[in-house]
């Protein structure tokens, strides 16, 4: 079924719409944006013209691409862009430490005149693993109305392709920088997949890929499963899954430029 049209001119209240990313965001080779968007969220997001998003610099190129397969409705230079704080990048949508949940109410005042508004992560889909959440929880306490729209998720992607519990599984984040409380961690993430078979999946900066990659390779049991899924969408894309023992014995750890979703499991 297609997705509701954007607004493209103010009406009542306006529509969040969250706009997947392709998930080629800093690799060296950017996959042609039909392959891997549908054409009505392509569609749908030329005709936005009121941005929330996580870096204004990539959604201006974004929608340079958009623009190339379907003419905006504004030009580049009249889109209206807003970025998240960076306190959100630091401490998160819902705080940290004690702190208060970021208020984002007044990010959506565009849509509470009548403008629809889309929500953009620099790769997949916004407030997934990505800062954006505390907008969509924003747009549900001021009655706006939320679409999300189909488009890559890496996470389930990387999921999918592992071989991994698929019915049972948790996305973790981060694990720490610290190499021993990164040991520590990865442990735990282990022990919670072999006693509840859960499937754990995390990801990294990508000039941090092969030094994780080592730690787990060197810290997980024998007959744990490993399974790395970079590149995906692109035609480099990489997804292997293999016992830690395997691994050992044919080491190919990722490169430190593209993004990788990790996942370890039973």
């Amino acid at each position: 079924m297609n997705q509701p049209a954007a607004n493209s001119t103010p009406s009542a209240t306006g529509t969040l719409y969250l706009v997947p990313a392709p998930l080629d965001f800093g690799c060296d080779t950017l996959a042609p944006l039909q392959d891997a968007l549908p054409v009505t969220t392509l569609q749908t997001a030329a005709r936005l013209t009121h941005w929330v998003c996580e870096n204004a610099k990539s959604t201006r190129a974004y929608l340079k691409r958009i623009d190339a397969l379907h003419p905006l409705a504004a030009p580049l230079q009249q889109q209206q862009i807003t970025e998240l704080p960076r306190e959100v990048h630091k401490k998160g949508d819902h705080g940290d430490k004690g702190s208060a949940p970021f208020d984002a109410r007044p990010l959506l005042a565009a849509a509470l005149a009548g403008h629809d508004i889309g929500l953009v992560s620099e790769a997949g889909m916004p407030a997934v693993a990505d800062p954006g959440s505390s907008v969509v929880r924003a747009a549900h306490d001021l009655g706006i109305n939320v679409v999300p729209l189909v488009g890559p998720v890496s996470l389930l992607l990387a999921l999918a392709g592992s071989g991994l519990n698929g019915q049972n599984f948790a996305f973790v984040g981060y694990l720490p920088q610290d190499g021993q409380e990164r040991t520590q961690r990865i442990k735990e993430l282990e022990s919670t997949a072999n006693k509840t078979g859960q499937t754990q999946l995390f990801i990294e900066t990508p000039y941090r890929n092969a030094a994780l990659w080592q730690a787990l390779v060197q810290t997980l049991q024998p007959q744990t499963r490993l399974a790395l899924a970079s590149g995906l969408t692109l035609p480099s894309a990489r997804i292997h899954s293999k016992l830690v023992h395997q691994w050992r014995q044919q080491p190919a750890p990722p490169d430190n430029r593209t993004p990788v979703v990790f996942a370890l499991g039973r």
